[in-house]
């Protein structure tokens, strides 16, 4: 009977400490489950949360990081009917400008036949595709290109006698306000006298010679002509009404005035944006192909535009400028092909004698 009653008290006993073992391994599962936890969410990265707020942010387009850029606003959100349809228009024009005012144009035949968007990507909204971001924002203002203030109004018409080698169009007329109203509305989410992040070209570095329009002809070729044609006349739509390619050259392209002419603005443009599924996160050619690519292009024949009043103080003019008078002592050919960090290390000099202190000024 004793015997029994030891055997229960030992059987209980060891119950007890399997109990209390497995209490504890529960405890330790617990522990080892939770305490990764605990300190994942007290030494969490700084990023996490920003990038909750960034995606709410970014629906506004206001930058909240180095990795947010600005984000065009929907114009199927503005709620005021006549507004909402002029933007439209805008948007209609700034995608399909050869429709209107193309060499079959309806509104007017005034143009080479390109639309805005050719240059300024998805109707002015790509990131790093010399969007409409920050025009409104920035405009009115001083550009040493004209030596004057200059409007919205101008800026457009500046592409219609340059980029589209045509002319003015009416700054009163239904179809300026039309553009006029759709850039502004673009800007809407920009605060005035800011620049948009991502607007207007990502920076590229000089190369260190100068650009090769023979090295740039065989990145045309390989990676350019199957969609601007061998002769860089571009490809028409079956309609012949606009470009499915635009015409890169010749007597449809660009004119020797337009602001893509400046090889630097080019080289950015193409090794950004080129060739198509190109980002500016993921560009496909490298510095040198861009800048060599882009010496092709300019180099080619195209048509001329008469701006004697460009550039009234010639020492304003960027290091890439291919027409002289010049406020150095560069070649007319150096300054269209490069190498440009001379003359870059050049203006810099100057601007820095310039800006110095006089000995008569540090002693007042």
């Amino acid at each position: 009977m004793n015997n029994l009653q030891d055997n229960d008290k030992i059987r209980e006993g060891l119950i007890a400490i399997i109990g209390k073992l497995i209490l504890i391994i529960i405890v330790l599962v617990i522990t080892l489950v939770a305490m990764p936890i605990i300190y994942f969410y007290s030494n969490k990265p700084k990023g996490i949360e920003e990038k909750k707020t960034d995606a709410a942010i970014n629906t506004t387009g206001v930058k909240k990081d180095n990795s947010s850029y600005w984000m065009a606003p929907d114009p199927s959100a503005i709620t005021d009917p006549a507004l909402k349809m002029q933007v439209e228009y805008g948007k209609e024009l700034i995608s399909h400008t050869a429709k209107y005012f193309g060499p079959n144009g309806s509104v007017a035949r005034i143009s080479n036949g390109l639309n805005c968007q050719n240059c300024h990507l998805q109707a002015g909204t790509a990131v790093f595709g010399n969007n409409y971001g920050s025009v409104a924002s920035l405009y009115p203002k001083f550009r040493a290109r004209s030596g004057s203030v200059e409007n919205i109004y101008k800026r457009v018409n500046d592409c219609f006698e340059r980029s589209l080698n045509g002319k003015a169009i009416d700054t009163a007329g239904k179809e300026m306000q039309a553009i006029v109203a759709y850039i502004n509305y673009l800007g809407t989410n920009v605060e005035k006298g800011k620049k948009a992040e991502g607007s207007g070209f990502k920076d590229l570095a000089f190369l260190d010679r100068a650009t090769d329009p023979d090295k740039g002809q065989l990145v045309y070729t390989a990676k350019c002509q199957s969609c601007h044609q061998p002769n860089g006349e571009g490809l028409l739509n079956p309609e012949k009404t606009e470009f499915t390619f635009p015409a890169l050259w010749g007597k449809s392209g660009f004119n020797d005035g337009a602001g893509l002419y400046r090889i630097s603005n080019f080289a950015k443009y193409v090794k950004y944006n080129m060739p198509q599924g190109t980002t500016h996160e993921n560009p496909q050619l490298s510095d040198e192909e861009a800048w060599d690519v882009a010496a092709f292009v300019v180099t080619r024949q195209r048509p001329h535009i008469n701006v004697p009043k460009d550039w009234p103080d010639i020492a304003k003019k960027p290091v890439d400028h291919p027409f002289g008078p010049y406020a150095d002592a560069f070649s007319e050919k150096q300054h269209k092909l490069g190498p440009f960090k001379p003359i870059a290390e050049e203006q810099k000099r100057k601007e820095v004698l310039k800006n110095k202190p006089t000995t008569a000024a540090v002693k007042k």
